[in-house]
C-alpha cells in the first residue's frame, strides 16, 4: 500500500496545468511538459529530498492542486451517498478527502529519486472533451509502473478527475472506504474518520527515511 501511494504521488505531478495555456494545449502534450518541472524540482530541491514538509506541501498546492477537479473526484468516491449529502457535507468532504490527497501527494513527491514518467500515443479525437492519458513511470530498477489518468475539459481548461495506478482507479478505491465508513457512521462518520486520519498524518515527518 506504501508502494502504491508513493507512485500515485509521482503520478499527480503529471496532473500539473498551466492555466494560461490549458485551453490551447492538447492535455497529454500539456501534462508531459507540466510533469517534468515539477519532477525536477522535486528531484534537486534539497529541502524536498529531506522531507521538508513546508516546501513539498507549497509545490503540491502552487503546481498540482488548482487544477485537479476535486468536487467532481469526491462526488465520484461517495457516488449514490453524494446526492443525498447535505451542501454542508459535501463541502467538508471535499475538504477533507482534498487534504488526504495532499499528504499522499506530498509524501511521495519527498521520495522522488531517479524515476522518470514515458506519456504513450493519446488516442482521442481533437473536439473530445474527456480523455484517457496514459503514461508509465520507469525506474532504476524494477518494471515499469502504468500510470493513466482522466481528464476532462471546462471552462478553466483540462483538469484530472481520477488517476489508474498499478491498474486500480483511485476514485474506485476509495468508493469502497467512503461506503464502508457511511455505512458505519452516516456521512458525518465518513467526514469525521477522514478528518482524524488528517490530523494523524499532518502530525507525522512526510518522509520517514529522511536523515533526523
Amino acid at each position: 500500500m506504501k508502494f502504491i501511494k508513493q507512485f500515485i504521488a509521482l503520478a499527480t505531478v503529471a496532473l500539473a496545468f498551466n492555466a494560461a495555456h490549458a485551453a490551447d494545449e492538447a492535455p497529454d502534450a500539456l501534462v508531459k511538459r507540466i510533469s517534468s518541472d515539477v519532477l525536477n524540482t522535486a528531484k534537486n530541491d534539497k529541502a524536498i529530498q529531506a522531507g521538508d514538509t513546508k516546501k513539498v506541501i507549497d509545490l503540491v498546492e502552487t503546481k498540482i492542486l488548482p487544477y485537479v477537479d476535486f468536487q467532481r473526484m469526491t462526488a465520484l468516491a461517495a457516488g449514490r451517498f453524494w446526492r443525498d449529502a447535505t451542501p454542508e457535507q459535501q463541502k467538508a468532504l471535499t475538504e477533507q478527502f482534498r487534504t488526504l490527497l495532499v499528504f499522499t501527494y506530498s509524501g511521495a513527491l519527498s521520495q522522488v529519486k531517479d524515476q522518470t514518467v514515458e506519456f504513450k500515443p493519446l488516442r482521442a479525437d481533437p473536439t473530445d472533451t474527456e480523455v484517457e492519458v496514459r503514461s508509465q513511470v520507469n525506474q532504476a530498477r524494477g518494471e515499469p509502473i502504468p500510470l493513466n489518468y482522466r481528464v476532462a475539459k471546462g471552462p478553466q481548461g483540462w483538469k484530472i478527475y481520477d488517476i489508474n495506478v498499478l491498474g486500480a482507479w483511485l476514485v474506485e478505491t476509495y468508493k469502497g472506504t467512503f461506503a464502508s465508513e457511511i455505512s458505519k457512521g452516516g456521512m458525518d462518520g465518513l467526514i469525521k474518520a477522514l478528518t482524524e486520519k488528517n490530523k494523524k498524518l499532518a502530525s507525522k515527518p512526510l518522509n520517514t527515511n529522511a536523515p533526523k
